[in-house]
């Protein structure tokens, strides 16, 4: 059985309430102990930004900031692994909107695409929001 799962996420403060969902999801997944990736493109890559996240929040989701921490940090609910989540960033979409590499979050890195491609290989499953 493939024991990993991978998010793609493209939203950030534009549809606050996919990234929530998102990054639930993430979480459930380590609740199961995969082994997930949360992939950030188009202007999803912003949340990867130290302090980006710091006051979002969309109304039935507890703070987008506690989301991903917990993702990262492996404390979400139900996570008795405590398995750590992953965060990566789209190469060609970070650097389209000039971002730089010294402000994103630990836990959260710029890949290309090719890394995406061989993770998702053996029908590993991907999740769009």
């Amino acid at each position: 059985m493939n024991n990993k799962l991978c998010v793609s996420l493209t939203h950030a403060e534009d549809n606050l309430d996919k990234a929530s969902i998102a990054f639930t999801v993430a979480n459930g997944g380590l609740a199961q102990d995969r082994e997930v990736i949360v992939f950030l493109s188009s202007e999803a890559v912003k949340l990867s930004l130290i302090g980006y996240a710091d006051n979002m929040e969309e109304e039935g989701f507890p703070p987008l900031i506690e989301l991903i921490n917990n993702f990262l940090n492996g404390t979400a609910e139900g996570n008795v692994n405590e398995t750590k989540g992953t965060i990566w960033i789209c190469t060609p979409c970070f650097e389209k909107r000039k971002l730089k590499e010294k402000n994103i979050i630990p836990g959260a890195k710029v890949v290309g695409g090719a890394l995406l491609i061989k993770f998702l290989d053996n029908n590993t499953p991907c999740i769009s929001f």
